[in-house]
């Protein structure tokens, strides 16, 4: 409703001056219009303005209190005198005015003796606050009483109910709607519209979230996973199999980043299986394992340029041309044993050179790279680079051949592309030939991996940073490599903070906790907290107070003061949950009200952080 009396035509307020700042000035805003309708207006102006002060006061707290040291009374009071002597001025309006102002003595009354309309309400136990429905009920001539239904007048009043304009106080809602709140225990708290004024019986539902949830992806998702994963009656053998079914069920192997993801999901179930320990040879069969198929690389014939030979002097050896040297026809097609044999006549002769080249030029390696270290080392290079030139570019022998002569690989730089082909044999190459220098072995598989990452191949990358051991880092940090296995950390974070990533991240960290049971992901942890944050919102507060111990453990092995921010929100949801474990069930009724030690730990934890 509208408040009445701010746009009446028939009033007109004069503009207040500079001395109003006493918000009960009634004297200086007098109706023009007082003497023409003073026997009814007049009680209807103190209360439209009455109710205004009351509508701003319960709005605007400003505007609650007077002068500093002035109690409300002595403002109301204040009041009375100044629209007293305003009223006797013009003569009436005295009679009206006395029942209004009995509110503020506390003798409020009706003139036909009747007790107020606030009385009634509280005796008939509607409220226990009488500043609270003074703030919406003035008694006397105010005329704007809220309306009762008939019950209520007829047994109030003993009466027939009179119709009274409704309240000018605007209602909060403008109709009867449903009132939801999420309860403890993971339900769902429905206040029923229902008016008991109307004889309608109050009601409240309780809905199982759970129950409302059921059948949903997320719910589903979160359901399908053990976790805990800390907990003591959990299996490796349930970890490995939801692994399994992740392969399964939720990687597209048609596609590449399906066979990556894949590929961390077969990396999480062989740690599983080895306890948290693996080598390169492991590794290496893993990646090769993955593979949809084995790549053939073609052979090159190796470039005059790097025989030593012109291209006239090259074609001079061709088949069907007269040998200088032995002086015989060559056959036109010669077998492999002929090869060896003319292999043998130059070095009868002493053309080393020569023999080299014709070696180099019949695919004979292996003769040539022993004679060639068998003479001098810019000889022995000569040769190796020719071998080298035959590969093909992609061709893992290259790789392996790149990284013993102490360089990075190619296909640390080049990798990733659909031209280039498949990452995994080198890798796999990588892993299993550690070189002499270690530094350089871990470099190239970083390298490899940022490559990866810079092609969106984020499930690659980070499966090459966990072979070089890289750290895992937090969100805000751009500089860290991963932060969540598996998604990347540059990303909207509602992208980035997946339920498979987080999942996935905590199988890894089990994994590490069957090797060292000590052990724990300190940048995890807040992800863990969200993971039973969405727990308990779709209807499951048991397992996410596990998840919250879990965690308390972690920070208080860790020393909380490290974290405060996340030491508080882990407490401060744990607080709400602790009613929701199961051991109390079990526990005898004396002693339900007694909280868990990690608990009560963590509280102490923190409120000594706050004292230093």
């Amino acid at each position: 409703f509208s408040r009445q009396g701010y746009e009446d035509p028939h009033w007109h307020y004069p503009v207040p001056g500079s001395g109003d700042g006493h918000p009960y000035q009634s004297h200086r805003w007098q109706p023009v219009a007082w003497q023409d309708d003073r026997d009814l207006r007049q009680g209807e102006c103190y209360g439209k303005s009455y109710r205004d002060q009351h509508y701003y006061r319960g709005y605007h707290p400003n505007l609650a209190t007077g002068p500093p040291g002035q109690h409300r009374t002595q403002t109301y009071d204040s009041y009375q005198e100044s629209y007293t002597s305003t009223a006797r001025r013009g003569g009436t309006g005295e009679g009206a005015l006395s029942s209004d102002l009995g509110e503020a003595g506390g003798q409020p009354k009706e003139p036909s003796g009747h007790p107020s309309l606030l009385l009634q309400y509280q005796e008939s136990g509607l409220s226990s606050s009488s500043h609270e429905l003074s703030q919406y009920i003035h008694d006397g001539a105010d005329h704007c009483d809220p309306v009762l239904p008939e019950p209520w007048n007829l047994g109030l009043t003993g009466g027939p109910s009179v119709s009274t304009p409704s309240p000018a106080v605007p209602l909060k809602f403008p109709q009867l709607h449903t009132a939801l709140c999420f309860g403890a225990g993971g339900h769902l708290v429905l206040a029923c519209p229902q008016d008991p004024a109307e004889g309608q019986l109050p009601r409240v539902e309780l809905h199982s979230l759970e129950a409302i949830l059921h059948g949903t992806e997320e719910l589903e998702e979160l359901q399908a996973f053990p976790g805990p994963l800390a907990r003591e009656d959990l299996h490796k053998v349930d970890v490995m199999t939801f692994c399994q079914q992740k392969i399964t069920t939720g990687c597209d192997l048609s596609t590449q980043r399906g066979r990556d993801s894949s590929l961390l999901w077969k990396l999480l179930v062989l740690l599983c299986r080895q306890n948290g320990s693996m080598v390169g040879s492991d590794t290496a069969e893993l990646l090769m394992q993955d593979c949809r198929r084995q790549d053939r690389y073609k052979r090159q014939e190796p470039t005059a340029s790097l025989v030593g030979l012109a291209d006239d002097e090259w074609a001079s050896r061709q088949p069907g041309t007269l040998d200088l040297i032995t002086g015989e026809l060559p056959p036109v097609v010669e077998t492999q044993a002929q090869i060896v044999e003319k292999f043998t006549k130059l070095l009868y002769y002493g053309r080393k050179k020569d023999a080299l080249v014709w070696a180099m030029r019949n695919q004979l390696w292996g003769h040539a790279l022993f004679l060639s270290s068998k003479m001098d080392p810019r000889t022995y290079s000569w040769v190796l680079n020719g071998f080298t030139s035959t590969l093909a570019t992609n061709d893992p022998l290259q790789t392996f051949f790149q990284l013993m002569s102490g360089r990075i690989p190619q296909a640390a730089l080049c990798c990733g592309d659909a031209t280039w082909g498949d990452w995994r044999p080198h890798l796999a190459v990588m892993l299993s030939n550690k070189a002499g220098d270690t530094e350089l072995n871990h470099r190239a598989i970083v390298t490899m991996g940022d490559t990866l990452a810079s092609k969106g191949a984020v499930e690659a990358a980070h499966f090459c940073y966990l072979m070089a051991d890289i750290p895992f880092g937090y969100f805000g940090a751009k500089a860290d490599r991963m932060v969540l296995l598996g998604s990347s950390h540059r990303q909207a974070f509602s992208q980035f903070a997946r339920t498979e990533a987080i999942q996935r991240m905590e199988i890894f960290e089990y994994c590490q906790q069957l090797r060292q049971p000590e052990s724990f992901l300190l940048p995890f942890q807040v992800y863990k907290l969200l993971y039973a944050c969405r727990l308990a919102d779709h209807g499951l507060p048991a397992p996410a107070l596990q998840y919250c111990e879990h965690i308390a453990g972690a920070l208080l092995r860790h020393h909380p003061a490290a974290h405060p921010a996340l030491a508080r929100q882990v407490l401060r949801l744990a607080e709400r949950l602790k009613l929701c474990d199961p051991l109390l069930l079990e526990m005898p009724e004396q002693e339900q009200g007694l909280e868990p030690d990690w608990l009560e730990q963590l509280r102490a934890c923190c409120r000594e952080w706050e004292v230093r």
